[in-house]
């Protein structure tokens, strides 16, 4: 079992989310912006982050770089899943760090499978 940390600003994607990681079998860590995510895998130190990009305090591409910048929690993999679905948004988020980029609505299996190459599992 995994800890994996969901970053998004909607209760609906945050719930969503979490029951996909809670039914594949790991626990679900939920913060509601990207400072709140930040300080929460430097708290929890999760397996895994699936982060939201649009946020309104700080988002996602800043709270990846803010994550990779930090010695501790450096080579915490981020799988971004977001609405963004441009081309020059994907290549962002790879040239931020990310381990992939998923784009909402998310399909179940879709995310399952990412989180699973990424994990390793």
């Amino acid at each position: 079992m995994a800890k994996v940390l969901i970053v998004d600003d909607s209760e609906t994607h945050l719930y969503s989310l979490s029951q996909i990681v809670e039914g594949a079998g790991h626990e679900a860590i939920k913060a509601g912006g990207g400072e709140e995510g930040v300080q929460a895998a430097i708290d929890h130190m999760p397996d895994l982050i699936l982060m939201d990009v649009v946020m309104p305090d700080l988002n996602g591409f800043q709270a990846t770089r803010k994550i990779s910048k930090n010695a501790s929690t450096a080579d915490i993999p981020v799988i971004f899943v977001t609405t963004k679905d441009q081309e020059t948004d994907r290549i962002w988020g790879m040239r931020q760090g990310a381990s992939a980029y998923l784009t909402k609505p998310i399909d179940k299996k879709t995310l399952i499978k990412a989180m699973n190459d990424v994990l390793g599992s």
